[in-house]
């Protein structure tokens, strides 16, 4: 049963080797277009200094603080598992089913996770990073992701 209403809503599709993300709250009636993108591991050759190896991607999921978020989970081809510790969630990716996850973060940050999931040979290479920022800040990402 659903005890709180969320405010964002970001659909999750495990892919082989990478996360794809939705956000179907966001949409462009100019040019008909939802915000979504992939996210991939960044790979060893192109790190800086301030990227984690293995844990970094080239697309963030960006949140809110103070928001009510639910992630809708699920796959497009075999297990996965969409786990983030220090959020305090994990949820299987499932093809054909969806499941959830909830939470709120209070203050900004990084939140690292990965596929938990033995989801083939290289399912370590599918990280997870959440962006948790303000509310301006969150607003501002939106309009520029919906430009591009």
């Amino acid at each position: 049963d659903e005890t709180v209403d969320r405010i964002l809503t970001v659909k999750t599709v495990g892919h082989q080797w990478y996360w794809r993300y939705e956000y179907k709250d966001f949409w462009s009636a100019d040019n008909n277009i939802n915000l979504e993108f992939d996210a991939y591991i960044i790979p060893t050759s192109e790190l800086r200094d301030e990227i984690f190896r293995l844990l970094d991607v080239d697309n963030r999921t960006v949140i809110p603080i103070h928001t009510q978020v639910r992630v809708l989970i699920s796959s497009a081809d075999v297990l996965h598992s969409w786990t983030v510790p220090s959020l305090g969630v994990k949820a299987d990716a499932v093809p054909g089913r969806l499941n959830q996850v909830k939470f709120i973060r209070q203050r900004p940050g990084l939140y690292y996770g990965q596929c938990s999931e033995i989801c083939g040979a290289n399912h370590r290479f599918m990280p997870i990073v959440v962006e948790s920022v303000d509310l301006n800040t969150f607003l501002n990402w939106v309009i520029v992701s919906m430009e591009e």
